[in-house]
């Protein structure tokens, strides 16, 4: 390909919105372009690493016996209505209606397509187990899209299911699709953790996350170096750490005047935060009720974890109103477990402490030396989000704590959609049977954009080579001069048979050239200059920025080699 004749759309700067590395990039070299929030267009560069991105995920899923299909992604209301989810997904599902006033919405994700799809075709247990998938465009309805691909309205995705006869043949799919994910992220060149996660929205019983590791991502994972154990925090659990016990003292009410966080209040009573317990009240919409949870002091809420003892939805739960709080004859700043007009839910943490502080719902008023089991109850359970310093549940030691950004996830459905849905198959004795399924997600353009967030320095994208846009480029410093045109042209057909290569027969300076190709992160760079007339070139390596003269043949070699080993 020629650069005269390409859509070369660079900018020195990165529009306003964009606040991270790699969508400041994305939007500066030309990969992308925005349409309106969370909504975005591929550009010819970005279009072929996002075409690359699906091959390697079509190679591998091809490879563990998937079968690729394509569906809609308009789904109708009825399908949603058998799974239960209609009114239970939440306000990101975008809802529309035809001109029969037919409802209607925007696919964010295929359970109900592909389990309705199975219903229908198969029957005889001798088409089981079977794993199809699909890459196309999910839609949701994001209320604050930010990021770029990050996190948008609409994205590009790779979904699978899977259906077995029983168990026994989940794990297998399940195993089996752990491991093309592994194979997958790896070819990328992605440094990736796995840990366990929620199943949220999609259900099940059990889950994994495939983690891009990066300071910027949006996911919190924890993980013990010593055993191997990591979570998201939405699901990680620790090891209680057993407290000291104490004799109960006397319950004590004191006056804390203007005294409501906890940091106030420990500096007031002089006291460690591990020895106070903060009460937050919630309005659960999905259950019509206010819910108060109480955690220790230097804690903060998991609210999946509340959510899924709620058997709630995390897109219907917020955080009491002032006058919310007042109904329960409490107030803001003061609240505590005492004595409370609503149900409660007790970190399991909490019931270790001995003659702790809490508020005593009233103005300026706390309560000292409380006592759970003496002062108040509740429902007991696991509450808190678990940080670094927690000790590991498996093995006790002390755990970590990174970033990262969701890249994939794969869930054990067992028979959540397809009991409902009826999506069963006639066994031996002639009896149908629910199939159990599991369900496997690539974030496709998110993988993209998680790509650049790891590969890149201070100018520009530093593709892999098997991802890139295109393997290599030939700048002819001066394109005008015979002599480095001849070498150009020499180096562009000789790569073109075997490589992907761009020669810059562009009329612009040099430095214009280059400051375009270090951003758009071509992996390698054949220079033509003053030495080309000796069939000398440059050979620029853009992940080191190193330059190395040698001759052109050698570097067309060397290219050749580097591509045929990918």
């Amino acid at each position: 390909m020629k650069a005269s004749k390409m859509l070369i759309s660079t900018l020195k700067e990165a529009p306003q919105e964009a606040k991270i590395d790699s969508h400041i990039l994305l939007l500066r070299a030309g990969m992308i372009k925005a349409q309106v929030a969370g909504v975005y267009q591929f550009l010819p560069l970005g279009l072929r690493v996002l075409h690359k991105i699906e091959n390697i995920i079509r190679e591998e899923m091809d490879n563990s016996g998937a079968i690729e299909i394509l569906c809609s992604a308009l789904q109708p209301k009825e399908l949603w209505e058998e799974s239960g989810r209609w009114s239970k997904y939440g306000p990101e599902l975008m809802r529309l209606s035809d001109r029969h006033d037919r409802e209607f919405c925007l696919g964010p994700t295929h359970e109900e397509v592909f389990t309705t799809l199975v219903r229908d075709l198969v029957k005889s247990s001798k088409n089981l187990p079977l794993n199809i998938y699909q890459i196309q465009t999910k839609y949701r309805d994001e209320r604050r899209p930010r990021f770029g691909l990050m996190r948008g309205r609409e994205f590009l995705m790779k979904d699978a299911y899977s259906f077995d006869k029983d168990e026994a043949g989940l794990e297998e799919s399940y195993q089996n699709m752990y491991d093309t994910y592994s194979k997958i992220f790896s070819r990328m060149g992605i440094h990736y953790q796995v840990v366990l996660a929620d199943t949220g929205n999609i259900g099940g019983n059990g889950s994994h996350q495939f983690m891009a590791l990066s300071d910027i991502g949006e996911s919190e994972i924890v993980y013990c170096d010593a055993c191997g154990y990591a979570a998201d925090v939405e699901k990680a659990t620790a090891k209680l750490i057993p407290s000291t016990p104490e004799e109960p003292k006397p319950l004590h009410k004191v006056h804390t005047p203007n005294q409501r966080t906890i940091e106030e209040i420990t500096q007031f009573l002089n006291i460690d935060p591990k020895k106070t317990a903060k009460t937050l009240i919630y309005h659960d919409y999905v259950n019509e009720k206010l819910v108060a949870v109480v955690v220790r002091g230097d804690r903060e809420v998991n609210e999946i974890k509340l959510v899924n003892a709620l058997n709630s939805n995390e897109n219907y739960l917020e955080l009491a109103k002032d006058e919310e709080i007042l109904s329960l004859h409490s107030v803001h700043g003061f609240v505590g477990p005492k004595d409370l007009a609503c149900e409660i839910y007790v970190d399991e943490e909490v019931t270790q402490l001995s003659n702790f502080v809490i508020g005593a719902n009233e103005v300026d008023y706390h309560y000292e030396n409380v006592n759970y089991g003496r002062d108040f109850t509740g429902t007991v359970c696991d509450l808190r989000k678990n940080v670094a310093g927690d000790l590991c549940p498996v093995c006790g030691k002390p755990m970590a704590q990174e970033r990262g950004i969701e890249v994939g996830q794969i869930f054990k459905l067992q028979t959540k959609y397809s009991l409902p849905m009826k999506c069963v198959y006639v066994n031996e004795e002639g009896k149908n049977v629910p199939m159990v399924m599991g369900c496997y997600g690539i974030g496709v353009s998110r993988t993209l954009q998680s790509i650049v967030e790891q590969y890149h320095d201070e100018y520009g994208i530093q593709w892999p080579l098997n991802i890139a846009p295109y393997h290599c480029v030939i700048v002819p410093v001066n394109y005008n001069d015979e002599e480095q045109q001849k070498v150009a042209l020499h180096a562009y057909d000789a790569l073109s048979k075997e490589a992907e290569v761009i020669l810059d027969d562009r009329n612009a300076k040099p430095g214009f050239k280059f400051k375009d190709w270090e951003l758009i992160g071509i992996p390698y760079m054949i220079i033509c200059g003053k030495r080309s007339n000796e069939g000398i070139v440059e050979l620029k390596n853009r992940s080191t920025l190193e330059k190395t003269e040698l001759p052109v043949e050698e570097a067309i070699q060397f290219i050749l080699n580097q591509v045929h080993s990918i």
